[in-house]
């Protein structure tokens, strides 16, 4: 994919190695844990297109629109994103978040997405496949304060998820 963003080029940059896209894997993981939308799109392309669960959509705005609306419905909301597959410019990622609604119900998200990169280290494509789980509060793996997940804090894998 050509390179369609003005903007400086965001490392690391493809061609990923697995250590690059564990990098890539991380500082996205990191930045969606902050729950600040306009923060999140700066590491798209001004025209990256979505497929998040059923709805799809293109550009920065409409990513930082669907971010708002998802994080107001998502309270306590903690992610955990682990590399599955790398190749050139793409990334395949599994995760799993937990939140709650207003009314107070728990519940965790598993999730695969996959990314394309453009050659400034942007993500151009994302398609993520997503299903909800309700759980109870004594359920909950994810307990470290609303942010960064720690680094000594166990990955997906660790917690068997």
């Amino acid at each position: 994919m050509s390179t369609t963003s003005p903007d400086a080029p965001r490392p690391p940059l493809p061609p990923f190695s697995r250590e690059t896209a564990i990098q890539k894997v991380r500082a996205a993981e990191d930045a969606w844990n902050t729950r600040d939308a306009k923060r999140v799109t700066q590491a798209y392309t001004a025209n990256s297109r979505w497929r998040n669960r059923a709805e799809i959509f293109q550009g920065r705005e409409a990513i930082q629109a669907f971010l708002e609306r998802k994080w107001a419905k998502e309270q306590e909301y903690r992610l955990i994103k682990e590399l599955w597959a790398v190749s050139e410019n793409r990334i395949a990622v599994r995760f799993a978040y937990e939140w709650r609604d207003d009314s107070g119900q728990w519940y965790r998200a598993y999730g695969n997405e996959n990314w394309e990169f453009d050659a400034l280290g942007y993500m151009a494509v994302r398609h993520a496949s997503i299903n909800d789980l309700p759980i109870k509060p004594e359920e909950r793996k994810f307990h470290w304060p609303q942010g960064r997940r720690p680094d000594d804090h166990p990955s997906l894998s660790d917690l068997g998820l």
